[in-house]
């Protein structure tokens, strides 16, 4: 063997032996205490709860140190923690004993809430109480036992027994059962953003119902008195399930009967709707004249067994001058037919103006302000400014005989003396 192959052999040795040397070092945290590194904290513990020196120590199950020492007292024992150096561990934070399997070894975790301040130092000292030991395994097979021996066999086998006949035959259904449901995991993990939003959506409305609870007690109550009452009503709502039938036969009859003729009286509705809207001055003069004409009719009757009259005299003469003298007036007893006399008032005020040129406009309704009227001549039969929807005069003959105006012959009874300026 050459110099130079004895020389790299001992040097691979000794770095071999400083390695090892070190790895030991570390694991032991010899190297952290010459070196001055690490975070050294203490913890109490009412047992020791299967923990050992060299056990690990972890955050949220990260390994951050290891139990350095262990020191029996009064209270229970004494854990030495050396934590790496640079560990941030809250000092709020709580401490568990968990084993790493059924069989495996124990560790001690620390479980902070959060990753807030202040942070632990060397020399600081966490408390554990007996929730932060595991289940005694001894304790545990104890009282499992325990538990299985106050169980009737007898009663434990009739439910064995129940349960076998309830799964019987029942292995498809089941198989198809656990398929479905394997397949209604993948969608769902397939839509799980959807999900989510349905759940953030779900709980506004959550909010806003527990914001109406309230309202919603009410409508509770109310519905359960609803559903008194109808229940209270059940024979009459049973009698009216049963005449409805005949009701609703009876309304088609009426429908069918009325069918030729109801579309002429709504039409007919409409024009006496217009005929009311142009004169809607004067309808509503009416309706605040009317109370008042009704309370003044008690002013006659008061009471006392009698009927009073009153007679008020006008100063404003009557109009007489337009109207046919007294000496050309016809008899009642002649009945023939005769020219229509153009009868007006020709006096003007202050006489009293009577006509209908007289009447009051209505300039609210884009009243044209002309003055209409018409006249019918008997001899003739005309009505004067009528035309019927062909633009021929109307001729009235016979007064039993309106379908000669057409469809419209009731119509022109009502605007016709008012069509002709």
């Amino acid at each position: 063997m050459s110099r130079g192959v004895k020389i790299r052999v001992m040097a691979f040795v000794v770095l071999s032996a400083v390695g090892i040397v070190y790895m030991a070092g570390s694991y032991l945290g010899l190297v952290d205490r010459v070196l001055g590194r690490g975070i050294t904290v203490q913890a109490t513990l009412p047992q020791s709860g299967g923990l050992f020196e060299g056990s690990e120590v972890t955050y949220r199950g990260v390994k951050i140190g290891k139990v350095s020492a262990m020191t029996a007292t009064r209270e229970g024992v004494t854990l030495d923690l050396a934590l790496q150096d640079g560990t941030r561990l809250p000092l709020d934070s709580p401490m568990y004993v968990h084993n790493l399997s059924a069989v495996g070894e124990q560790y001690l975790d620390f479980e902070p809430p959060d990753e807030n301040g202040p942070y632990a130092e060397s020399g600081d000292t966490f408390h554990g109480g007996q929730d932060a030991l595991p289940v005694d395994e001894g304790d545990l097979l104890v009282e499992l036992n325990d538990f299985v021996g106050s169980v009737d066999k007898r009663n434990l086998r009739t439910v064995v027994h129940e349960l076998g006949t309830m799964f019987d035959d029942t292995g498809r259904p089941l198989q198809r059962l656990l398929d479905s449901g394997s397949t209604f995991v993948r969608t769902a993990s397939a839509h799980t953003d959807e999900t989510i939003r349905l759940l953030d959506r779900g709980e506004r409305v959550l909010s806003t119902q527990q914001g109406e609870s309230e309202n919603i007690r009410t409508l509770a109550r109310d519905l359960g008195s609803l559903t008194d009452a109808l229940a209270s009503s059940d024979d009459d709502l049973q009698q009216v399930l049963a005449d409805t039938p005949g009701a609703a036969r009876e309304v088609d009859a009426l429908l069918k009967d009325l069918e030729p003729t109801l579309p002429v009286l709504l039409g007919n509705a409409v024009s006496v709707n217009q005929v009311v809207v142009s004169n809607l001055a004067g309808v509503e003069q009416l309706l605040v004249t009317y109370p008042r004409v009704i309370a003044s009719g008690f002013t006659g009757t008061p009471g006392d067994g009698y009927g009073h009259v009153n007679l008020q005299l006008d100063s404003t003469p009557p109009c007489t001058e337009g109207y046919k003298p007294r000496n050309q007036w016809r008899p009642p007893s002649d009945l023939t037919d005769g020219p229509i006399y153009p009868a007006q008032c020709a006096s003007g005020p202050p006489y009293v103006m009577r006509g209908p040129k007289h009447s009051p406009q209505d300039t609210r309704h884009g009243s044209p302000g002309a003055v209409y009227r018409s006249s019918y001549d008997p001899s003739t039969g005309i009505v004067s400014g009528a035309v019927d929807a062909h633009g021929n005069a109307v001729r009235f003959v016979d007064q039993g005989n309106l379908s000669i105006l057409g469809g419209d012959s009731w119509k022109w009874l009502l605007v016709g003396p008012v069509t002709t300026p």
